[in-house]
C-alpha cells in the first residue's frame, strides 16, 4: 500500500500543535531566526520553527533559487518515471501562510560574534539563532582532471535541476552502442544509494533507446549501499550491459579529460561518450565560512543538532557530522524537526521533546521493482546512534517491490509537503 500522507505528517503536526505554546512576554521584541538553505533541511526547520512559536519568532529563510528541485527522485527523471517540473517546488506557501521572511539571495558571509549574515545583495540579517542546511559543494580536484568548470562536458547531476537535464540530454544524444560512464564518490557522500539507483535508471532507458549500450562504473570504495540487492537487479534487468571497477581494479586511481572524453583508469584509458563524475563532497561553503567545519564537515550535537563550535549556530542535513545517519533527504527533514522543536523551546517557551530520528532510502531498480532500507536513531552524548534498521531482501516477489516503489511515490508526497506547506 502507498505511504498514507498522514502517516508521515502526524506526529509532526502533533508535534507543531505542543510547540505552539509560545510563553514570550508581548512587549518583548521577537527573537530572530535565520536559516541558510531551502532544502529538505532549511525549508522543514522555516515551517517548524514558524508553525511553532506561532509568531513568536521572526523567521527568515535565505535561499537563492525560486524553485527548488529535489536531488531525491532526480535519478527517477533520469530513467523517465517522473518529469523535471515534478521535481520543483515553491516558497510561496511558505511565506503566505506561515509569515516566513523568504529572501532569494546567496548568504556569503556570517559574523558569529556580531550575531550577523551577510548577503550578496549587500543586506545584513542579525540572527539570535542561526540554522545552517546548505547541502553539499564539492571538492576541487577530488577526481583529476576534473572541476566545477568541466561540469558541463562532464556533469555531475549531484544538485538536481539543469545539471540533471544536461544529464538527460547528453544520454539521449550518445552515439548507439557508445558507452556511459560514472566516476562514484567516495564515502562519506549524498544519498548512498543514490550513484547506483542512477545507473539502474540509465540502464533503464538506454535498453529501451539504445540497447547494445554500454555502461562503467569506476567506483574507489569496496562496497556500496544495497549492494546485493543492485547487483541481483542489474543481473536480472540490465545483464551484460553495468560494468563495475572497483578499488582493486583501480577503481581508485581515476583521473578524466573533459576535453578528450576519455577516463584513466589506473593507467589505462577508456574511450567515453558521456561521463558523469560525482566527486567527493564537503559540506556547503558558508558552513565553513561561518566557522564551524571540522575538516569537511560540521560536528552537531545529537540532542539539537547544535554547532559543538557555537551553540546559537545549529547544522542540518548534508553538511552535519552527526554520526550514524546517512546524508540523505529523509535525515535532513528528521533532523530539522528536532532542531527546530529545541529552537522554539528554547526561544518561545514551546514544549522540549527527546530527540529521535528516522530515516528511510528507496531507490529503483526497473519499473515497479522497488527496495529500501531504513533505520531508527537515539541521541547520545556521543553521536546519533542507529538503534536498529531494516532493508529489502533479494528474494521478495514482486508485488513487495511494486509495493515499495508505491509507497516510495507517497513519501515523495508527504516529505515535499512538509518541507514546503503545499502538496
Amino acid at each position: 500500500m502507498p505511504l498514507d500522507r498522514r502517516q508521515f505528517l502526524g506526529s509532526a503536526a502533533a508535534v507543531s500543535a505542543t510547540l505552539a505554546t509560545p510563553m514570550l512576554a508581548r512587549a518583548q521584541a521577537a527573537p530572530n531566526v535565520v536559516v541558510i538553505g531551502g532544502g529538505a533541511g532549511g525549508a522543514t526547520a522555516a515551517r517548524y520553527i514558524a508553525n511553532g512559536s506561532q509568531g513568536a519568532i521572526n523567521v527568515t529563510l535565505v535561499e537563492p533559487t525560486r524553485s527548488y528541485y529535489t536531488c531525491f527522485f532526480s535519478n527517477l527523471y533520469l530513467g523517465g518515471f517522473r518529469e523535471i517540473d515534478s521535481l520543483g517546488h515553491s516558497y510561496g506557501t511558505l511565506a503566505a501562510d506561515y509569515g516566513i521572511n523568504v529572501v532569494h539571495d546567496w548568504a556569503v558571509d556570517v559574523d558569529r560574534q556580531a550575531k550577523t549574515v551577510t548577503l550578496a545583495g549587500g543586506a545584513s540579517l542579525s540572527y539570535d539563532r542561526l540554522v545552517l542546511s546548505p547541502g553539499i559543494d564539492f571538492i576541487e580536484d577530488s577526481v583529476p582532471g576534473w572541476s566545477l568548470a568541466s561540469q558541463n562536458a562532464m556533469p555531475h547531476a549531484y544538485k538536481a535541476g539543469s545539471q540533471t537535464e544536461l544529464l538527460k540530454a547528453q544520454l539521449a544524444n550518445m552515439r548507439e552502442g557508445g558507452v556511459f560512464a560514472m566516476v562514484a564518490p567516495p564515502n562519506p557522500y549524498r544519498c548512498p544509494p543514490g550513484p547506483y539507483e542512477r545507473v539502474s535508471m540509465v540502464a533503464h532507458m538506454l535498453k529501451e533507446t539504445n540497447p547494445t549500450a554500454k555502461i562503467l562504473i569506476v567506483d574507489p570504495k569496496d562496497k556500496f549501499s544495497k549492494q546485493g540487492l543492485f547487483e541481483d537487479g542489474w543481473q536480472r534487468h540490465y545483464n551484460g550491459m553495468i560494468e563495475r571497477i572497483g578499488p582493486d581494479f583501480g577503481g581508485a586511481n581515476v583521473s578524466v579529460d573533459p576535453s578528450a572524453m576519455t577516463v584513466s583508469i589506473d593507467g589505462q584509458v577508456e574511450q567515453v561518450d558521456v561521463c558523469n563524475v560525482i566527486p567527493a563532497m564537503r559540506a556547503g561553503r558558508i558552513a565553513e565560512i561561518a566557522g564551524v567545519t571540522d575538516g569537511n564537515w560540521a560536528p552537531v550535537s545529537a540532542y539539537n543538532l547544535a554547532s559543538r563550535i557555537d551553540e546559537n549556530v545549529h547544522v542540518l542535513g548534508d553538511a552535519a557530522a552527526q554520526g550514524d545517519m546517512p546524508k540523505s533527504g529523509f535525515s535532513a527533514n528528521s533532523q530539522a524537526k528536532v532542531c527546530a522543536n529545541s529552537i522554539v523551546a528554547d526561544l518561545a517557551g514551546g514544549r522540549a521533546f527527546p530527540a529521535r530520528f528516522a530515516n528511510t532510502c528507496w531507490s529503483l531498480i526497473d519499473t515497479n521493482d522497488g527496495i529500501k532500507v531504513g533505520a531508527t536513531y537515539e541521541a547520545t552524548d556521543e553521536k546519533i546512534a542507529k538503534i536498529d534498521g531494516f532493508v529489502s531482501q533479494v528474494d521478495e516477489d514482486a508485488a513487495t517491490r511494486e509495493a515499495t516503489y508505491r509507497e516510495s511515490l507517497g513519501w515523495y508526497d508527504a516529505i515535499t509537503e512538509d518541507m514546503f506547506g503545499t502538496a
